[in-house]
């Protein structure tokens, strides 16, 4: 619709020029938005405004060269006005409306699909949890993000890969191995103390029994050294294996499951540490190697091998964001939790000192999750180890509540998050609120076959019968769904496409409560099945990109 409109604002603006009423062929872009009041038409643009300086001439008189220029087909406008200092108001006739339920019907899964990517390579990374623990809540709303994010990405023409990065080397395994170690001992009844600095959950003691089990009780009074570092491999590759799980059951596949520790063992960190020193942008000082991150708008320049010898997190991080170019991706996005804010200068250095655009990196911060219960907190202490794991949510409330509910708001803001809501058959749950439309439209197409109206199929003459301003502003809806998703996949915002459905849910519930959409007019009947099938099917196309199921049935 708006293209549409676009094309006609710009053939007028050509036209006029080439009539000599315009002295210069240098127009603005043309910017079209919905208006809030009926009053003022449906859509209104600032296009002669914005021309002014270029044409030298006050903005109400483009305007008016402009509607006296403007093709006005009459089944598509209505009405043109302008008004206030130059906005030109588009009237559509109501006829102008059912095309689209026409598009959807034959673009079906397709419909809202567009090639903003053109087949450009883009990774996107997400979750990456340390194997060090089960996944919480807070990793859950980022796997939510993460997915969805390639989801629109996809749909909007990128080639995506979801990749999850495993920490799998480090001080945070040795902790792992030392924790599981230590509760060997304790369950051996061996006094010992064990250090709060190690990892305090259950889960820790069930991995100490089974690798008593799995490697017994001699193994453990042995060499300390040896029995830890098997600790830290068998609890790591276990958590993994609970993590891979827990994902699965939430509608997260990885493309690619990528070690920290490959990047030790095949060379790719000691290759890009000596590749950095010999260009200068490593350089030693006081018995360590820093990265001249400074150079490149970082507040300060970094550690990537201490005096020691080790390297640090950073390093590795350089090591593996390079590789992902070298793998051939256009652009990586990193879906982290909000407390790494920080750590985005240093990582946007490394990938301009690596040869990448700054444009080629993007970082995606999601905000925590308070996790309530009728309204009040669920206490959590990662520390304690007692904490919310995912897989209890999604264990009580299922994974479409808890992949909606995760992107009901924009990443950027904590989000509340209420058990007890999640579980309710009710409007208050959102996502029951946008299914229950789903499988209401079912019901009728399934009341429609037994008075044999058979399926929703599209007639050049039904547009007629869908004039209730009930209908219109459904079909108006309908139309924005492509916009949706193009500014979804622009902005990384899933949850536009949540908001979107929210809103089309409310107007079908409006619709539904007014009008009867089988009736004793056959022809009446056809047309309004048509028009709840397109919604029921934007409705399933914007659920699948959320990673959220159409029911049929609730």
């Amino acid at each position: 619709m708006k293209q549409r409109l676009k094309t006609l604002i710009t053939q007028a603006a050509r036209k006029a020029f080439e009539a000599g009423a315009f002295k210069s062929d240098a127009f603005a872009d043309v910017e079209l938005e919905e208006t809030k009041a009926a009053a003022h038409g449906d859509f209104a643009t600032n296009f002669a405004m914005l021309s002014a300086k270029q044409q030298k001439m006050a903005p109400r008189k483009i305007a008016q060269i402009l509607v006296d220029h403007l093709e006005k087909p009459e089944d598509f406008i209505e009405n043109v006005e302008i008004a206030g200092p130059g906005f030109i108001n588009f009237f559509l006739c109501k006829g102008a409306w059912p095309p689209v339920v026409a598009d959807i019907l034959e673009q079906d899964r397709g419909y809202g699909q567009v090639n903003a990517g053109k087949g450009r390579r883009i990774q996107v990374e997400f979750v990456s949890a340390n194997p060090t623990g089960p996944l919480h809540v807070g990793h859950g709303r980022g796997a939510a993000v993460g997915d969805s994010v390639a989801n629109i990405l996809a749909f909007a023409g990128y080639a995506v890969q979801r990749e999850y990065y495993i920490n799998d080397s480090g001080r945070q395994i040795r902790t792992l191995g030392r924790s599981v170690f230590l509760r060997c001992k304790q369950a051996l009844d061996e006094s010992c103390v064990f250090p709060e600095d190690c990892y305090q959950g259950d889960y820790i003691r069930q991995l100490a029994l089974q690798v008593i089990q799995d490697k017994g009780v001699d193994f453990i009074r042995r060499d300390e050294d040896e029995a830890v570092a098997y600790c830290a491999r068998f609890a790591a590759d276990a958590i993994i294996t609970g993590i891979r799980e827990d994902l699965k059951n939430f509608g997260v596949v990885f493309d690619q499951w990528y070690s920290e520790q490959s990047l030790f063992d095949s060379g790719k960190l000691e290759q890009v540490i000596e590749d950095l020193k010999s260009r200068g942008i490593i350089y030693s000082h006081e018995g360590a190697w820093w990265f001249k991150t400074c150079d490149f708008g970082d507040e300060k320049d970094r550690v990537v091998v201490r005096a020691n010898g080790l390297t640090t997190y950073f390093a590795s991080d350089i090591a593996y964001h390079r590789d992902k170019y070298l793998r051939g991706m256009d652009k990586v996005i990193d879906v982290w939790g909000a407390d790494h804010h920080g750590y985005i200068p240093r990582m946007t250095a490394a990938v301009q000192a690596t040869g990448q655009d700054r444009e080629q990196f993007d970082v995606i911060l999601v905000q925590l999750v308070n996790l309530l219960r009728g309204g009040q907190p669920v206490a959590m202490s990662t520390r304690a180890g007692e904490f919310e794991t995912l897989k209890d949510v999604v264990d009580e409330v299922g994974s479409d509540a808890a992949r909606f509910i995760f992107l009901t708001r924009d990443y950027g803001s904590p989000l509340d998050f209420d058990l007890e809501t999640a579980k309710k058959k009710s409007n208050d749950n959102p996502v029951y609120y946008v299914q229950y439309v789903h499988a209401r439209i079912s019901s009728i197409q399934s009341k429609a076959s037994g008075l044999g109206l058979g399926q929703a199929r599209w007639e050049p003459d039904m547009g007629g019968h869908l004039v209730e301003a009930e209908e219109i502003d459904l079909m108006k809806a309908l139309s924005r769904y492509p916009e949706v998703i193009e500014s979804a996949a622009e902005a990384l915002a899933p949850h536009r496409i949540t908001y979107y459905l929210m809103n089309l849910a409310s107007l079908f519930h409006t619709y539904y409560n007014k009008h009867r959409v089988l009736c004793q007019d056959v022809a009446l009947s056809s047309s309004r099945l048509c028009l709840v099938t397109s919604v029921q099917k934007v409705i399933r196309n914007g659920l699948t990109l959320l990673g959220v199921s159409a029911p049929e049935k609730m």
